[in-house]
């Protein structure tokens, strides 16, 4: 009878032991994930205080005290898609697609042929070329910025588009190549000789079976292109001197006038447009994006 007694005791001991454990990891669960949006609101603030700030009156976004515009206006993006200099806002977000839809092209197609190339293909040097590539990717930016300048002044190219688009079709960004190199050494050799034992040649194999099986991967490259080309500045402000070029980052640019009056409004609500197709981007594509970056960039 004791020892049902005790045997009782030790299983209600144990119970109570895992109850409260349970509890305790409900807490850190709910605490961890409050912290979590605590801090995504902090990281947040800056961008939703843009978006009000789009809707306020110049007098109200210096002077006024609440968060929420008191008097919401779209006088600010009325005025914003006007645009500067004679041309239309619309112009600027043209610009800037046609620059980023080019670099994208240019990106997927050149950095997947060369990667296909180093993962698969076996040619002479190809790992004294890979690790020279490797090697181009640790070069600042600004290191190559001076003889790439006066090679396009002597080509004629500045003030056109050529210097921001060209570069994308000779596979110029070593850290794309990196990546879909990782992703296409994932892919099994054995799904490549079928094809080719059936008759196709090389460049079949690339473009019928190696490309969308590096879907992922290569939509990867295309939004981090699509990020990085839009949002670019330093270079449409080297190689881009009239308005009518201008793209959208270099546009915003014009609505601040350190020597006369600045258009804060009309920062404030064309800014907000301009992260419109980031989001549209990235959320359309985020599934791809992180398959792409975890079966690509992580594997050994």
């Amino acid at each position: 009878m004791s020892s049902i007694v005790k045997g009782v005791r030790s299983r209600s001991n144990a119970s109570s032991q895992w109850t409260g454990a349970g509890v305790k990891k409900k807490v850190f669960t709910l605490m961890y994930h409050l912290l979590v949006i605590l801090f995504g609101l902090a990281m947040l603030y800056p961008l939703m205080w843009m978006v009000s700030a789009s809707f306020k009156t110049e007098a109200e976004i210096f002077t006024g005290v609440n968060f929420w515009p008191d008097n919401p206006t779209l006088h600010n993006y009325i005025n914003g898609l006007r645009g500067i200099s004679g041309y239309s806002f619309l112009r600027f977000f043209g610009n800037s697609f046609l620059i980023t839809s080019l670099n994208i092209i240019g990106n997927v197609i050149t950095c997947s042929l060369a990667a296909f190339a180093f993962a698969k293909l076996k040619f002479k040097f190809s790992g004294i070329m890979f690790s020279i590539m490797m090697v181009t990717m640790m070069l600042p930016m600004h290191v190559r910025f001076i003889p790439q300048f006066i090679v396009f002044v002597r080509l004629g190219w500045v003030d056109t588009i050529l210097p921001l688009t060209v570069p994308g079709f000779f596979a110029t960004n070593g850290f794309f190549i990196f990546l879909l190199v990782q992703f296409m050494r994932g892919i099994s050799n054995e799904m490549l000789e079928a094809p080719r034992i059936d008759g196709c040649n090389t460049f079949q194999i690339y473009l019928y079976f190696m490309l969308p099986l590096s879907i992922p991967g290569l939509i990867t490259v295309a939004i981090f292109t699509f990020i990085g080309s839009w949002n670019d500045f330093f270079g449409p402000l080297i190689y881009l001197v009239n308005p009518a070029r201008f793209t959208v980052a270099l546009a915003l640019r014009m609505f601040v006038d350190a020597t006369g009056q600045s258009a804060w409004g009309s920062l404030f609500a064309m800014s907000v447009l301009s992260l419109i197709p980031l989001f549209i981007m990235f959320i359309a594509f985020q599934k791809y994006l992180i398959e792409g970056i975890q079966s690509g960039s992580l594997i050994g």
